[in-house]
């Protein structure tokens, strides 16, 4: 016999051995030296205590946490004010002033629309960019960015009153003098 001949017989004799040990469907693939195969212990049930009502004692149970309130602050709410000015949009007002000397109008628009994105509740800013499209000859967007301040202004009877007298003078500039009119009778009003 050849040596690959002794070798593929000897596979085949292994592979039989193995088949021998298993056994068929019911049946222990294992069986230990003594012969007899042993019950293997049960594994642990979860659901044994389930007919038995849990009982939460308040040690046992999870810390619930409130969420905290803010405190109360003694300005007004977000209705009757706008946003105050941050240090970084003040800046970019003042530079936009600076602009504005100058006869920058274009300039100061961009720095306002900064300062606007910084914050987009301040009543002071959009009356700044109105002056800028005033300065820039762009009336009917000075007049929008106005009327915008206006309704943030609130309760601020000075800023309220600037931003009438402020769209009093663009409404008469193009034109519209009743408007105008309207205008400096609300800022007389306050």
């Amino acid at each position: 016999m050849s040596r690959q001949g002794i070798l593929n017989t000897g596979m085949v004799l292994a592979l039989l051995s193995l088949a021998g040990c298993a056994s068929g469907p019911g049946g222990s693939v294992y069986v230990p030296a003594g012969g007899e195969a042993s019950s293997a212990p049960e594994p642990p049930r979860t659901t044994e205590n389930n007919e038995k009502p849990q009982v939460w004692r308040k040690s046992e149970q999870p810390e619930v946490r409130k969420p905290e309130q803010a405190p109360r602050s003694s300005k007004p709410s977000y209705s009757d004010a706008g946003d105050e000015l941050s240090p970084a949009a003040l800046s970019l007002v003042r530079e936009a002033d600076r602009l504005l000397s100058n006869g920058n109008a274009e300039g100061a628009i961009v720095r306002l629309e900064r300062a606007q994105r910084i914050a987009p509740r301040s009543a002071e800013v959009y009356f700044k960019l109105s002056e800028a499209y005033v300065a820039g000859n762009k009336l009917g967007t000075a007049e929008q960015f106005t009327l915008k301040g206006l309704s943030l202004a609130g309760n601020d009877a000075r800023l309220q009153r600037a931003g009438w007298l402020l769209l009093a003078d663009i409404r008469r500039a193009r034109g519209n003098v009743a408007g105008a009119s309207q205008a400096e009778e609300r800022a007389s009003a306050l």
